[in-house]
């Protein structure tokens, strides 16, 4: 038991995990993150080959195996009727209203992407779109609610 003497012991709890707000925004930097993939290979010429593993089972044998396959993205910018390039921002499938009823960022061209991207990253790692994040994870659960 001496041994043990020498070290400081306390009473510690591990958390649960991370809170939910920081949840939101490691999903919505990780999407950012994909977006400029998708923007630098639209820029390079080349398709985004995403590469994922999955791990499927042999229905004849019954064994597991790891195959790579390719994950397709949707980008976040279209071109308008008028020749102007607008990005939305999404967290799933709802795009996030980034001031009051302006769900779009206008740019001047394809090449704005990209710098625009990384300002919105660095916006979300510093929680400045906390609250929009909020309004739009409701507005996603509520459609998942069983209707009596």
């Amino acid at each position: 038991m001496t041994s043990l003497t020498s070290l400081k012991l306390v009473a510690a709890k591990r958390s649960n995990g991370l809170p939910v707000i920081q949840q939101r925004r490691q999903r919505l930097s990780a999407k950012i993150t994909l977006q400029l993939r998708l923007a630098q290979a639209q820029t390079d010429g080349k398709p985004l080959g995403i590469i994922i593993k999955r791990t499927i089972t042999d229905p004849v044998t019954g064994s597991q195996k790891v195959i790579e396959t390719t994950k397709s993205a949707n980008p976040w910018w279209f071109v308008t009727d008028t020749g102007q390039v607008c990005l939305n921002v999404k967290y799933g499938s709802k795009a996030i209203e980034l001031a009051k009823g302006k769900t779009a960022i206008e740019l001047a061209s394809l090449d704005d992407i990209a710098p625009t991207l990384d300002i919105i990253q660095k916006a979300v790692d510093a929680g400045e779109l906390d609250a929009q994040l909020e309004i739009v994870s409701k507005t996603l659960r509520a459609g998942f609610k069983k209707k009596a």
